[in-house]
C-alpha cells in the first residue's frame, strides 16, 4: 500500500536516501493493546511511602500495628508471671503451715537423776530446746530458771525431763505474809487504784511516801499533806517479793491494794487517814533513803497563789538529775 503523501520525493534529499533505505524493513508483529482504564495502584510494603504521607504518621502507623500484633504475647506473660506469683505465695503458706509448730524454744530440763525431795541446784539443771507445741504455761523457761533453785522438787526426776512449776514446792498457796513482817513491826493494806499507785508501777519491795489529801476541819478547805516517808512495800494485792509470778494467772497480776510495813503507831495514821480522805503513793529511788523535816502543806491558796509552786520548782531544778539524750547530769543545789 502506497502513501502518496511519503511516496513522492522532497526537498531534502538526506531524508529522501535514508527513505530508500528503510523501505525494504517491515513490522510483523501486531500492535500492542492499550489498557482502556488505568489500574487502581496500591503501593506494596517495600514501595517507599508516598511523598504525601509525613513519616512520623508512617512510624506510628507501623508502632501501632507492631503492638497490636504483640499485644497477646504481653497478656500471656502478665498471666505466667501472675500464676508463678500465687504458686510462691501457696508453697510458702504451705511450708509455714507445716512448720508451725516445730519450732525449737529453750526450756529448763533435769541434766541429772534428781529424787523426790531434793533441794534443786544449778548444777541439777540444763537446757534444751523442745518444739513450742509441747511448751505451755506450766514448763519452767530459762528466764525464770532462779526461782526453782533452792527449792525441794516433790517427784523424781530423770535426766532429760522437762520441768514444771507444779513438780516444785514454792506455790502460791504456801506463801504466807506473815513471814516477811519483821518483829515489832506491822503490815496493814490500804486501798490504792491505777493512778494512786504510780500507774500500777508500784512492786513489791519499793520504797514509797504516802500522801493524804483531807479536808481542813478548822478552814473546810481541801489540803495534801506527806504523811509517811521512805515506807517499803510488802506486797501488791496477793503478790510478794518472793511470789513465783509464773503461778500466778495475769488476770490476778493486778492489784487494788497494796501492803505496808509499818510500826503500831504509823499503822494508827494510816488508818484514820484512809477513813477521812483519800491515799496517794508516791514511787522513790530504792537507795533514796532520805527522810525531810519540814514538809510543809498544798492548800487551795498555795495553787492558786503560785508562790511555793516558784519555790518548789527552783528545788527541783536544782535537785533531781536532768537527762539529755543519752548522758545525764546531777545538779546539786546549794543548801
Amino acid at each position: 500500500m502506497s502513501d502518496p503523501l511519503f511516496d513522492g520525493p522532497g526537498d531534502d534529499p538526506e531524508l529522501d536516501a535514508l527513505e530508500r533505505e528503510l523501505s525494504g524493513y517491515r513490522f510483523d508483529q501486531p500492535p500492542p493493546e492499550l489498557p482502556s482504564r488505568r489500574a487502581e495502584h496500591k503501593p506494596s510494603r517495600r514501595e517507599a511511602p508516598s511523598p504525601d504521607v509525613h513519616p512520623g504518621a508512617m512510624r506510628m502507623g507501623a508502632a501501632s500495628f507492631s503492638l497490636r500484633g504483640k499485644a497477646p504475647l504481653f497478656v500471656s506473660l502478665a498471666l505466667g508471671l501472675l500464676a508463678g506469683v500465687i504458686s510462691y505465695s501457696a508453697v510458702k503458706k504451705k511450708e509455714l503451715d507445716v512448720r508451725k509448730g516445730w519450732n525449737l524454744v529453750p526450756v529448763v530440763v533435769a541434766a541429772v537423776d534428781v529424787s523426790e525431795g531434793t533441794v534443786v541446784t544449778m548444777e541439777m539443771i540444763s537446757q534444751r530446746s523442745i518444739p513450742e507445741q509441747f511448751v505451755t504455761s506450766s514448763v519452767v523457761k530459762p528466764d525464770s530458771a532462779s526461782y526453782i533453785v533452792n527449792q525441794k522438787v516433790l517427784v523424781p526426776l530423770q535426766a532429760g525431763d522437762a520441768l514444771l512449776w507444779s513438780q516444785f514446792e514454792t506455790t502460791k498457796a504456801a506463801e504466807r505474809l506473815s513471814t516477811k513482817v519483821q518483829k515489832k513491826a506491822r503490815a496493814v493494806t490500804i486501798e490504792t487504784k491505777g493512778a494512786q499507785s504510780v500507774g500500777g508501777w508500784v512492786r513489791p519491795n519499793d520504797h514509797v511516801d504516802i500522801i493524804g489529801t483531807f479536808k481542813d476541819p478548822a478552814t473546810g478547805e481541801q489540803v495534801a499533806v506527806t504523811l509517811m516517808q521512805n515506807v517499803i512495800v510488802l506486797a501488791t494485792g496477793k503478790i510478794t517479793g518472793t511470789t513465783n509470778i509464773n503461778l500466778v494467772p495475769e488476770g490476778q497480776r493486778e492489784y487494788a491494794n497494796v501492803s505496808l510495813l509499818l510500826i503500831p503507831e504509823e499503822v494508827e495514821i494510816a488508818v484514820l487517814a484512809q477513813e477521812l480522805g483519800a491515799l496517794t503513793l508516791t514511787l522513790r529511788n530504792e537507795d533514796d533513803i532520805d527522810v525531810l523535816e519540814d514538809r510543809g502543806r498544798a492548800t487551795i491558796n498555795t495553787l492558786l497563789s503560785g508562790e511555793r509552786t516558784k519555790v518548789l520548782q527552783a528545788k527541783r531544778f536544782n535537785t533531781i538529775q536532768v537527762i539529755k539524750g543519752s548522758s545525764s547530769t546531777e545538779t546539786k543545789g546549794s543548801e
